[in-house]
Parts: structure tokens; sequence; C-alpha cells
């Protein structure tokens, strides 16, 4: 997926070392989550299993949610990107196949865009609208561009097959983290192939 920029979620910290700081609990907690999700773990835990102290993590974020954001939000934007690929049907199937390597990042993903349903979670609202908004535009503008082309079918609209491809993504993911054997790269290339203009 496309960069997602964590500085806005929490508090930065005003000087260098505070920003490495909370930079360094943010690479610790995506190590966590990596290995297990958030698994409904509470605050003053989290900041146990990552090695500081529960003021630490107050200090940066205000609540559990921001800092479960935060995380998903580091680990999306410090994820190296092959420079080769542009926002499209490739992009999405690199970026559900990297997140397979990670499942614990996949089950907070799913929690967190879940949970930002519910009226009480601002942080989680904004921040997947936001990112969902981003996505469509990046993908809907890289899919008029190449039906401009002739290698993306030009019958359906761009932003409906843009957000076609992200739910597509998302849902083979779900679908992934209950049943493994789901063929996530392989359906994810089958809907490439009907993205094509037909012979």
């Amino acid at each position: 997926m496309a960069d997602a920029d964590d500085a806005v979620i929490g508090r930065r910290g005003s000087q260098p070392k505070g920003v490495a700081r909370r930079q360094e609990i943010l690479d610790r907690a995506i190590e966590v989550f990596r290995a297990r999700g958030a698994d409904g773990t509470s605050l003053r835990k989290i900041a146990e299993e990552i090695g500081v102290s529960h003021a630490a993590l107050l200090h940066y974020f205000d609540s559990r949610e921001q800092l479960l954001v935060a995380v998903y939000a580091h680990a999306e934007a410090r994820r190296d990107k092959p420079a080769a690929l542009v926002p499209g049907i490739d992009t999405m199937i690199d970026a559900a196949t990297r997140n397979v390597e990670v499942p614990g990042l996949v089950t907070l993903y799913s929690t967190l865009l879940a949970a930002s349903l519910e009226s009480r979670s601002e942080v989680g609202r904004e921040f997947f609208a936001t990112r969902f908004e981003r996505l469509r535009a990046e993908l809907t503008a890289s899919l008029r561009a190449q039906q401009a082309e002739g290698t993306v079918r030009d019958d359906v609209p761009a932003e409906h097959l843009a957000a076609l491809i992200i739910a597509a993504s998302d849902g083979l993911q779900i679908q992934w983290l209950l049943e493994p054997s789901v063929g996530l790269e392989s359906t994810l290339r089958t809907l490439g192939a009907l993205l094509r203009p037909p012979a």
C-alpha cells in the first residue's frame, strides 16, 4: 500500500531525542504485533511487552487505539516498496503478498479497521477514511492512465475499479487470516486478468 504518515497520530516529541524515542517505541511495537497481533492487550501490557514504562507510552499516545493506529501507520510507511511499481493491481498484489508474511500486522489492520466503524473510534475512523480516500485517488489516476494506454479495460469507470481492487485486497486478506490456504496472490492476479481489455 502507499505510504502512511504516522507523525500526526499522537505526539511527535519536541526534541530530536523525543522524536527518536517515539520511533523506537513504534519499531519495538511493530515487532511485538508482527509476532502476535494486538490481542486486546491493555496499554500497560503493551508497554511491558515492548520494554518501556506505561508513562512513556502515555507521553506520546493518549490511548491504546491511538498507539495501535500509529503502529500500523508506521509499519506501512517503513515498508520497502519496489520503485518500479505504479499504483495499480500489481501494487496491491505486492502489498498483500508482503502482508501475509507478517500475519500479526494483518490481524492488527483488520481489527483496527473493524473498530474504526464504532462511533467512539475517532482516531481509527479518521485514519482509515483518509487512507482509503488516498488509495482510491492514487489507483484511479493510475487506472485512468492505463485505460488511456489500452492496458486496462475502459468500459468500467476507473474509480469503480479502484474501489473494487482495494475491497478485493482487504477482503482476501481477511479470508486468508481465517483460512491460510486461500490463494491470495493467485486470486488477485485473476482480478488483474479481468481488468485487461477483452481480446
